[in-house]
């Protein structure tokens, strides 16, 4: 007789769940890998502005910064995590980069965790792959800036409140609250998230009846997470009113109607990945709200607002306080991908033909190799500097990252800590950040006159002027409040010095422009060759 060995059903499970652990992580490692490759083609690339920004501000003393920020208007967390990040590994751009990197790649899993918690596996791993290729991360896992940071804690702040307040899933409640916190203090933009959240909790409480306990229930809920946020903020309440009120973004004009049109395009690899989520994700999300109530009348209604209503409420805001930039609605690429990932995996056919060509889409972005010019100006400027010479940059948030580099080529030389830096506001005493107080008030008050003719004076023979101006191609976008005055201050500041008989231009880089790249400058020196 044949023996037969029979396995042990503990056995077999024990083996399948390994199995299926071990396809898990495989899978997840494989997205990782993925968007490592994307995502450090351009690890080195030369700081531009906001970025000379980040590290200026990160080089104060820890517990200085969030003092230094009543400057900027922006709140501490990055900054914070910066300063410790550059202690540890350096403040060179592929140094600086790579936390940003972390972030982006940081998440993935949360992706996955989030998608695959609030819906089921398939939801979860469909939202890993776009987080992992999403053309914004790709670019922001790349710069020294928040926004890879705010894409992570949105994407957790999301998942908890979809949890706590979709779900009925109690626990998350905390979670939420400290999520959306910290998104607050890495930057202002999370308000409108957490106003769309607060919007979502008003969708969910008319679904109940009048006087329904679960209203009541909800209220009680929605105070726990939102007073977990209000009372961790509130340290942070005096300055953010402090910046409100002195600080802004007088770079910029209100929005166009066309801007709001296509603000989903940046985030989403153009207009065809706008195309994408409106047709295939749309079908899907209207097969969910055929499903049952909850999905009807609460799940897809509160993902559209708290995917929309961020980028209205900003567009919105920005009518009255012109602020607006695409980099601000990182705020915003977390709910549209799950709504996306949502849509894509109940679409059938469609959806899987809408994933495929986004991923084709997504796979071929990529991150400018070249955000600014000022690297080169500034090695070439800062090799002809002698102790005593004067920067001066028409352009004041120019400073940190001009400084940044003509202080580090002049070191190499041997010839460190010696020159000095100036704007139309004057002497630059903290070159890592920009005085952003009632900006164009200041530009106002000052002028030829008080700031530039001292210096000029000033200047003993065979010293050296650096005037460091932006090179306009299209004076129609140098129409804001700031960039208008720094225009006028430009070609003021160029005319004076070409027209002082006691200076002479000795040099101009560059001398000539191949096209009109991301954010020119040009570099003129003049020296000093008598006096009177």
């Amino acid at each position: 007789m044949a023996t037969v060995a029979l396995r042990r059903p503990g056995t077999v499970r024990v083996r399948s769940v390994s199995r299926a652990r071990l396809l898990y992580g495989a899978g997840l490692l494989a997205l990782i890998v993925l968007s490592l490759f994307l995502r450090t083609r351009e690890m080195g690339a030369h700081f531009w502005i906001d970025e000379g920004l980040s590290i200026g501000i990160a080089r104060h003393p820890f517990f200085d910064i969030p003092g230094v920020l009543l400057q900027d208007g922006s709140p501490p967390l990055y900054y914070m995590v910066l300063h410790l990040w550059i202690q540890l590994v350096g403040e060179g751009e592929a140094a600086t980069h790579w936390l940003s990197l972390f972030f982006a790649l940081a998440c993935i899993p949360v992706a996955l965790w989030a998608g695959t918690s609030l819906f089921d596996r398939r939801v979860g791993w469909v939202l890993a792959g776009l987080t992992a290729i999403n053309p914004f991360l790709t670019s922001y896992a790349q710069e020294t800036r928040m926004y890879s940071l705010v894409v992570l804690l949105g994407m957790l702040a999301t998942a908890f409140y979809l949890h706590a307040y979709v779900y009925d899933r109690r626990r998350y409640r905390i979670p939420f609250g400290v999520a959306l916190v910290l998104l607050l203090y890495t930057h202002n933009w999370g308000l409108f998230l957490g106003f769309a959240f607060a919007v979502g909790i008003a969708v969910r409480w008319f679904t109940f009846t009048k006087g329904a306990p679960e209203r009541r229930q909800l209220l009680r809920d929605a105070a726990v997470g939102f007073g977990t946020t209000a009372l961790l903020y509130l340290p942070w309440v005096p300055s953010f009113i402090s910046q409100a009120l002195n600080t802004g973004a007088p770079w910029a004009n209100a929005p166009g109607f066309r801007t709001l049109v296509r603000a989903p395009d940046l985030l989403l690899g153009g207009f065809g990945g706008t195309v994408i989520l409106l047709l295939a994700a749309g079908a899907g999300l209207g097969t969910v709200a055929q499903r049952g109530l909850r999905e009807r009348n609460v799940l897809v209604p509160v993902l559209a607002v708290i995917a929309v209503a961020p980028i209205v409420v900003a567009w919105l805001t920005s009518q009255v306080s012109p602020a607006w930039a695409t980099r601000y609605l990182a705020v915003a690429v977390a709910p549209l991908l799950v709504l996306a990932a949502l849509g894509l995996t109940r679409a059938g056919r469609l959806g899987i033909a809408g994933l495929a060509i986004l991923a084709i889409m997504w796979l071929s972005a990529s991150a400018p190799s070249t955000k600014s010019n000022a690297h080169y100006v500034a090695y070439e400027i800062g090799g002809q500097l002698k102790r005593g010479d004067l920067v001066i940059s028409t352009q004041p948030e120019q400073i940190p990252v001009l400084s940044l580099y003509i202080d580090r080529w002049r070191k190499r030389l041997g010839r460190p800590g010696d020159v000095t830096y100036a704007s139309p506001f004057g002497i630059q005493k903290d070159t890592g950040v920009t005085d952003w107080r009632d900006g164009t008030e200041h530009f106002d008050r000052t002028g030829i006159d008080t700031q530039l003719m001292p210096l000029l004076d000033k200047m003993p023979v065979g010293g050296q002027v650096a005037l460091i101006v932006p090179k306009v191609f299209k004076p129609k976008r140098w129409t804001a409040p700031w960039t208008s005055r720094v225009l006028e201050r430009s070609i003021e500041y160029q005319g004076i010095l070409r027209g002082d008989p006691r200076y002479e231009l000795t040099a101009t880089v560059p001398l000539w422009f191949g096209g009109p790249g991301p954010n020119p400058l040009q570099g003129l020196l003049f020296r000093k060759y008598r006096n009177g």
